[in-house]
């Protein structure tokens, strides 16, 4: 998988672009081909802002994550993608019920003789 990994104000460091792909490497468990993953990492003038934009077969996933420190917003930006994963493979699952209400009564039970 090659990662693209752009940076705004700063630059990227080996250590810094490391652990961007350890962390993106966590996302794999979710068993979902990641299309082009890019990730851009800028510097504020009190914070640094993780932003990312991974396609996948089932849409594309985005999350922004800002923190004083560049390593704890990459694990927070990394955080917010598992969660969409997580609610994009589990979307299925969570339908409250496979029938409706509706389907269940007849009109022809509520007519009075």
């Amino acid at each position: 998988m090659t990662i693209n990994i752009t940076s705004k104000q700063m630059e990227i460091t080996p250590a810094i672009r490391a652990h961007v792909e350890d962390r993106l490497t966590k996302l794999e468990k979710w068993q979902v081909n990641l299309i082009s993953p890019h990730i851009v990492l800028s510097k504020e003038p009190k914070a640094f802002v993780a932003d990312a934009t991974i396609g996948t077969p089932s849409g594309p996933l985005v999350a922004s994550a800002k923190s004083e420190d560049m390593y704890a917003a990459i694990n927070e930006l990394i955080n917010k993608l598992e969660r969409q994963l997580n609610k994009v493979q589990h979307k299925g699952e969570a339908r409250r019920a496979t029938t409706s209400v509706k389907d269940l009564t007849s009109p022809q039970e509520h007519e009075i003789e």
